[in-house]
């Protein structure tokens, strides 16, 4: 039966050890530095492979990795022996989600029509920021299917101000005859 990986899981387990060792910032950068290690193909390839013994992997990571704290390493290892090491980029994701959450800090998916710039991404920043009570970071997007405006995601509310679904709704009112009286 196949294990099955829980990258939520690791990263709270990260979260809590680097709480604990009061190293949020250095637990961010050696994950990176792992996801961007498993991000090379070949080496990856290497890593998963059944046909390398684990104690040639462990010294390939230590020698790729040589500047990230001891307890990343061992973590990185850990994956690789348990063969989840491609869950590594899931796990960096949910560890920076978390540490965001930690410092009152969340993450809107901001999708508009075309690129915006720093000027309006702050300003949509303290906007959402209003509705949420908390301090809101913008992660800009295009997607000219939508037309116009925007769509914004802030946690687990979605916040629909495109044209496109404007025109939708519209469309549906003229079908169903909705308004006229």
């Amino acid at each position: 039966m196949p294990r099955k990986f829980n990258a939520r899981r690791y990263a709270q387990a990260v979260l809590e050890i680097a709480l604990e060792k009061d190293e949020l910032e250095r637990w961010r950068s050696d994950l990176d530095e792992v996801v961007g290690a498993v991000e090379e193909g070949a080496f990856l390839a290497v890593l998963v492979s059944p046909k390398i013994h684990f104690d040639e992997k462990s010294r390939l990571l230590e020698a790729r990795l040589p500047d990230i704290s001891p307890l990343a390493l061992n973590l990185a290892k850990l994956l690789v022996a348990r063969g989840g090491i491609n869950i590594i980029r899931g796990i960096a994701a949910e560890y920076r989600h978390m540490v965001d959450e930690h410092h009152g800090v969340q993450t809107a998916g901001v999708v508009t029509a075309i690129p915006i710039d720093k000027q309006d991404e702050d300003r949509l920043a303290r906007e959402l920021g209003g509705m949420t009570g908390k301090k809101v970071q913008v992660s800009p997007s295009v997607d000219s299917s939508i037309i116009g405006g925007i769509i914004a995601r802030v946690g687990g509310k979605l916040l629909d101000g495109s044209t496109r679904s404007k025109l939708l709704a519209l469309k549906k009112e003229l079908v169903t005859g909705g308004g006229v009286g």
